[in-house]
């Protein structure tokens, strides 16, 4: 199995609101905010310009938006979303595991938001991220790399 990420661009909007709808919409029923298109379509197009396809073996199976915040010194994961025919596969924890290399390599840590009622929250504590705040809506989370 070959996991590679490319840039996303327009062309990806159509299956990227239809990987929101498949994989978030309940977790946002449970916390009561809107699962409508325009709403998908706002969240998608949330920091668009560090989206990367998820691809395996050439086919698209999710979504990965990273970007540095040099304030913090720190990677932020905006989104992960893979696609459910490729759950279960450990793409989400090998591309984790990837910017936590990285951020050894930068001396500096990652950071995410879960929602509370995401269980991806417990692939996170299992990789090593402590939670250093949280929202009505959300843990927040952060690894810091042993050279961090």
């Amino acid at each position: 199995m070959k996991i590679s990420l490319r840039l996303a661009d327009e062309t990806d909007l159509d299956f990227l609101i239809e990987l929101r709808t498949d994989t978030m919409t309940q977790y946002m029923q449970d916390m009561n905010w809107p699962t409508d298109k325009m709403a998908m379509v706002e969240r998608v197009r949330l920091d668009y310009d560090c989206a990367n396809i998820i691809e395996v073996d050439g086919k698209m199976a999710g979504l990965f938006k990273v970007k540095f915040r040099p304030q913090q010194n720190q990677w932020y994961v905006v989104q992960i979303q893979v696609h459910p025919s490729f759950q279960n596969k450990k793409i989400g924890r090998t591309l984790i595991l990837e910017l936590f290399e990285l951020a050894k390599i930068t001396a500096s840590s990652v950071a995410l938001g879960v929602l509370k009622t995401n269980p991806a929250q417990h692939l996170y504590y299992h990789l090593g991220f402590v939670k250093v705040a949280e929202t009505d809506a959300e843990y927040l989370l952060e690894y810091r790399s042993s050279a961090g």
